[in-house]
């Protein structure tokens, strides 16, 4: 009898929708779901894939009947999920691509993985060639936008990241070809094929827009490692922040892992299979799956903590004389306890998302607004970093708080070239795929940086009705 053991799922970059393509790398490819069948999987009876000829789908699984709660929907033997780096695979593998994999940063992990991807795809008689022919011929991640739409993304810490991966691509192709130059035919990872940027761009968003981590073989002292896996139809399932889906490994025993999805709800006829993908910024959604979602709740933006942009901005707010620039010796010591100052500063701080104003934003500025030392010192950093704790020190403090991190928009506003009503208006016109992609994403920056706006104008307002309905008493 075997045993089993339910584990979930931690999702590292789930899937990304189709709705932008339904060109498949093979123009009629094998069918995805008899392959996962034949090869030992279970796929349910009222499971279907809709090519996106219906434009209320896009591409993606859809349930022709309907589906009862707890329901197993998909379930894949563990040989069938494409992956790289167990203990097997690597002593399997060509040893120039386990190699070439060292040169990979961890930040773009997936590029490791496509290595892989790519190694298979060139293989005539790969195991997974019915996966790999379905999958997308491009992809409209931001590192293919044409010049003009990666410009028109207006914002700073995106486009760092897009020519940062755009950079990294054509170094390791020129890696690859120095290390690929002079192999024999056998040795040679990629069956001879010339492998360019942009082969190395598609393995790279391929992997990005459908990897997920899961649980791999066990080590010797019992606990499990992390693998970054493609799991053939299941990375079909669209996102969602509210899903009827969630993915589960079973251990049925020592030697078989299954990755399942099941239905997390009733699902009813004509229903898409939704995963959620996880908290994922808008610049993680566009960068790795190609899409940006409206009213993104986890989205946020990011600031450099400047003491010569803190002053101005606070001037603006109305405070006669802040001094971000020259703390005193007691404020200099807590803002380094945020590591906001001293020898490797984190500058970077958020607004928006789950905390509205990043915490260590928020004590900076209230340490530094405030003049009053022992009353500072009478909360610990937990309470000066969190919104929720209101005025600990005093709502005058509190007040020229919140105003400066509302001038912080008007300035961080300030800085993209066009308003959201003129975006909107350029959204109506005939424009291609990739600039309604960029159009999209600044809407929704800034139309995030509003809302912090108006969320914080309200706290201030509250604060001062308390503050006069105290004096008046």
């Amino acid at each position: 009898m075997s045993t089993k053991m339910i584990l979930m799922a931690n999702s590292l970059t789930h899937v990304r929708p189709f709705t932008c393509t339904t060109s498949r790398l093979v123009q009629q490819p094998p069918d995805l779901i008899k392959w996962v069948k034949t090869e030992g999987g279970f796929v349910h009876k009222s499971i279907k894939i809709a090519r996106g000829d219906d434009d209320s789908f896009g591409f993606g699984l859809v349930a022709s009947q309907d589906i009862p709660k707890g329901s197993d929907i998909i379930a894949l033997p563990q040989h069938v999920p494409l992956k790289f780096g167990s203990e097997s695979e690597a002593e399997n593998s060509h040893s120039c691509l386990v190699k070439l994999a060292q040169h990979v940063p961890e930040e773009l992990w997936a590029m490791k993985l496509g290595l892989k991807l790519l190694q298979e795809r060139a293989t005539k008689v790969s195991f997974w060639w019915p996966y790999i022919s379905n999958l997308p011929e491009t992809y409209t991640v931001p590192i293919f936008f044409p010049g003009e739409d990666i410009k028109n993304l207006q914002y700073a810490p995106l486009l760092y990241q897009v020519n940062k991966r755009c950079r990294f691509l054509l170094e390791f192709e020129k890696l690859l070809k120095r290390e690929l130059e002079n192999l024999k035919p056998d040795d040679h990872p990629f069956g001879g094929q010339d492998v360019d940027s942009s082969a190395l761009g598609w393995a790279m968003s391929a992997v990005s827009s459908r990897a997920f981590r899961l649980y791999g073989s066990k080590r010797p002292g019992g606990t499990r490692s992390n693998v970054p896996m493609m799991l053939p139809l299941i990375d079909m399932c669209n996102h969602s922040f509210d899903p009827n889906a969630e993915i589960v490994q079973e251990e049925e025993n020592s030697n078989n892992m299954l990755v399942k999805v099941v239905a997390g709800r009733e699902i009813e006829q004509n229903d898409q299979l939704l995963l959620n993908y996880g908290g994922l910024s808008s610049d993680l959604f566009l960068l790795d799956y190609g899409f940006v979602i409206p009213s993104n709740p986890y989205d946020c933006i990011e600031l450099k903590y400047d003491s010569a942009l803190l002053d101005a901005a606070s001037m603006a707010a109305g405070v006669s004389s802040p001094n971000f620039s020259s703390p005193s010796p007691w404020q200099q010591e807590i803002l380094s306890h945020l590591n906001l100052v001293g020898p490797n500063p984190d500058l970077k701080v958020t607004l928006g998302g789950g905390e509205l104003v990043e915490g260590r934003l928020l004590a900076a500025l209230r340490v530094v607004l405030s003049s009053n030392e022992s009353a500072v010192k009478q909360h610990n950093l937990k309470a000066l970093k969190s919104l929720t704790v209101e005025a600990p020190l005093g709502i005058s403090t509190e007040v020229s708080a919140l105003r400066t991190v509302v001038a912080l928009c008007v300035i961080a506003l300030g800085h993209f070239p066009t308003k959201i009503m003129e975006d909107e208006s350029s959204l109506k016109q005939n424009v291609s795929p990739t600039t309604e992609l960029a159009l999209q994403f600044r809407i929704q920056k800034k139309s995030l940086i509003v809302d912090v706006m108006k969320d914080l104008s309200k706290r201030v307002k509250l604060l001062l009705a308390k503050e006069s309905c105290t004096h008046l008493k």
